[in-house]
């Protein structure tokens, strides 16, 4: 092998890139790289805090739908025991009414009765009148037989 100034040369200059690049641009790379990193550190920090919150967060979610379902099951079923009190007071209402309208029914039943009773009563003492004068061929003094028309209507 030939030693000679070039070869000599190229070493120090060799030399010397070696010792600029090692002073002035190595640790900018190593300065960037380590800021790289960190930051690829962090964020992987930043994605599992965020998975854990996103587990948490689906983890409320669900206890409090199941507690929105709980309260609405508990809703329907209050509107449904009040549903059925409802109908239950319309029921006995009803029936309370249909009561009372059949009483008053009866009563008015009763009264027509009562009514037609009288009505057929004078009817009855007029045509037992009218036939006992067309019997008799006389004249039957409606006054001074009042009180034997009245038994004959009680008959009746």
């Amino acid at each position: 092998m030939n030693f000679n100034a070039t070869f000599i040369g190229q070493i120090v200059v060799f030399a010397i890139f070696v010792l600029l690049c090692a002073k002035f641009i190595w640790p900018p790379i190593m300065a960037a790289m380590q800021s790289r990193q960190k930051k690829i550190a962090e964020g992987l920090d930043a994605a599992s805090r965020a998975t854990k919150n996103l587990e948490l967060a689906q983890h409320d979610a669900a206890s409090k739908i199941s507690e929105a379902k709980a309260s609405a099951a508990e809703i329907i079923e209050q509107a449904n025991r009040r549903a059925t009190g409802i109908v239950d007071e319309a029921k006995v209402e009803a029936e309370a009414t249909a009561k009372r309208i059949v009483a008053g029914a009866a009563s008015d039943v009763e009264k027509e009765r009562n009514i037609a009773r009288e009505e057929l009563r004078a009817k009855i003492s007029e045509l037992t009148l009218a036939g006992a004068e067309k019997i008799l061929q006389s004249e039957v003094d409606e006054k001074k037989h009042s009180e034997l028309l009245d038994k004959l209507a009680a008959t009746l």
